[in-house]
């Protein structure tokens, strides 16, 4: 078996280790580099003080267009269980949901999108804080469930050639915090905090060599044993927090890299290779700005013994002259025009730039309508390369739900939910999350904008099978009905089946009335001898 090392000099060994492989790929400086350039810091290092430094940021606008195209679509997830339990699938949809708006994941999911476009990798990990929320039982479970962005930089995973995360033998997350904090955190512990102590180890990584005397760098292990995960946390010297059995199925890490590279954890950045082609733009644009500067005004060259005054600009003053007037005293020069190839180039660059990373002119908006079905269908087709990043992330939101469905099932207890009666009106019951762990295997997890728009797909079927008459009666109609289109479904189906049953009680002494009230001559006669 193999040995789990959690001695804080261990942890510190495995994680120094790890580094050097992100060093190996030059992942630090790539990092450092890519956000450089996305927010305009395009001319770092270069020493030419009289030399104008334009910035025309084209890396920025497509990023920008990756992402609101990937995330146009409003992503939702749904929960169906094997055994057609509704009332489970709603529990854990709703909760889902709710957990979703209180983590305000879907604001993060934007900045892991940023993150994986610009660094490379995209990561969220998952953690319960029994602080947070309240409940209004003492003898309940509290707490709730916190979503953290994570750096690609502070991430590290146990094998580095292998990109799935379930699949690790151990992960390391680096983090920065005040040192009272971690003190407090190791004394909450019952563990001694003498060794507790700032360093300044993460330099290289934070890109400053600021000396901040009073954060420290903890370091999160996580490892699976028994089927369970562990946690550990230390510093390079002190532990914060001993190994502990997290419960927990699943690492409560979820990874999306923005272009996968083989035999590697790290994904390739949307700008990684295009840098060499902004800084080409910039230098360009800055030596035809050097030139336009130093040769779009004529320069007056002038004969220095004739004019020992020198020059005089000034509109209608005489210039006095030593000798013949009439002999050249001046001339204008002119410089040839800066090439018209300059700027053919710099828009040749710029437009293969942006059409090779998949961002036309039409999909960014720069061209005349004149022709409006003929965009739509340039635009479809320049979003067509994102459907990769699309899938992704959808495959990354639904790993996120399948974690957040563990952690709750660990964490969440008995805890009270609102559900619909067979009235429509709503009523607290008790849940056990617990179970949810019976369910697992049977639990299926849609995520997307297509689950919207199944929804819909749906209401239009329904409605078209009742019109036809294929759909019999109004309470199988709204059975069908996905939640949420119909206003208190549950109770228009209980009216309408109480209706149903006083028709049918009608109906039924109606029949009774008529029977008992036939005449003798009416009634069926029995044979003669009977």
């Amino acid at each position: 078996m193999r040995k789990i090392r959690t001695a804080p000099a261990e942890v510190w060994s495995e994680y120094e280790h790890l580094k050097t492989y992100n060093n190996h790929i030059e992942l630090y400086e790539t990092v450092k580099q890519n956000e450089n350039f996305f927010i305009g810091k395009q001319w770092e290092g270069v020493n030419a003080p009289d030399l104008d430094k334009p910035v025309v940021n084209i890396l920025k606008r497509v990023v920008a267009y990756f992402l609101s195209n990937i995330v146009s679509d409003d992503v939702s997830a749904r929960m169906t269980v094997g055994n057609d339990d509704d009332l489970v699938g709603t529990t854990i949809t709703q909760t889902i949901s709710q957990v979703i708006e209180n983590t305000k994941m879907k604001a993060k999911n934007r900045d892991m999108l940023r993150n994986s476009a610009v660094d490379g990798d995209g990561c969220f990990y998952i953690n319960f804080d029994p602080e947070a929320g309240q409940q209004a039982d003492e003898n309940r479970v509290g707490g709730d469930i916190d979503i953290e962005l994570i750096d690609n930089t502070n991430i590290l995973f146990g094998n580095p050639q292998v990109c799935d995360v379930q699949k690790q033998p151990y992960i390391i997350i680096s983090m920065r915090k005040m040192l009272d904090d971690v003190k407090d955190e190791a004394e909450g512990n019952g563990l001694p905090t003498d060794a507790i102590t700032p360093d300044n180890t993460d330099a290289q990584i934070l890109g400053s060599d600021y000396e901040d005397t009073n954060k420290i760098t903890v370091l999160l292990k996580l490892w699976k044993q028994n089927g369970t995960i562990h946690a550990v946390k230390t510093t390079q010297g002190a532990t914060i927090k001993e190994d502990t059995d997290l419960g927990l199925k699943l690492y409560p890490v979820a990874w999306m890299p923005w272009e996968k590279v083989k035999n590697s954890y790290h994904g390739q950045a949307a700008i990684t290779g295009l840098i060499p082609n902004q800084i080409f733009i910039n230098k360009l644009f800055a030596m035809g700005m050097e030139h336009v500067k130093k040769t779009a005004f004529p320069k007056v060259v002038f004969n220095q013994s004739l004019l020992p005054d020198g020059w005089n600009n000034r509109v209608g003053e005489a210039i006095p002259v030593q000798g013949d007037p009439n002999v050249a005293v001046m001339s204008a020069t002119h410089v040839p025009d800066m090439s018209n190839q300059v700027m053919m180039m710099l828009d040749k660059v710029i437009d293969y730039t942006r059409d090779t990373m998949g961002a036309s002119d039409a999909a960014l908006g720069n061209i005349r309508p004149d022709n409006t079905s003929a965009i739509i269908a340039v635009q479809k087709a320049s979003a067509m390369p994102l459907e990769l990043q699309r899938m992704s992330f959808y495959q990354f939101v639904e790993d996120v739900v399948r974690i957040l469905i563990d952690v709750m099932r660990v964490n969440f207890g008995v805890r009270q939910i609102v559900v619909d009666d067979e009235n429509g009106n709503k009523s607290l019951v008790d849940f056990d999350f617990a179970n949810i762990g019976n369910l697992e295997l049977q639990l299926n997890v849609d995520v997307g904008a297509s689950t919207y728009w199944s929804e819909l797909m749906n209401v239009q079927t329904a409605d078209n099978l009742y019109t036809k008459g294929i759909i019999p009666d109004p309470i199988t109609y709204l059975e069908i009905m996905p939640d949420g289109y119909v206003p208190k479904k549950q109770k228009l189906i209980s009216k309408w089946e109480q209706s149903q049953m006083q028709q049918e009680m009608l109906a039924q002494m109606q029949a009774e009335q008529q029977i008992g009230g036939m005449p003798d001559a009416a009634l069926p006669q029995m044979p003669n001898g009977a």
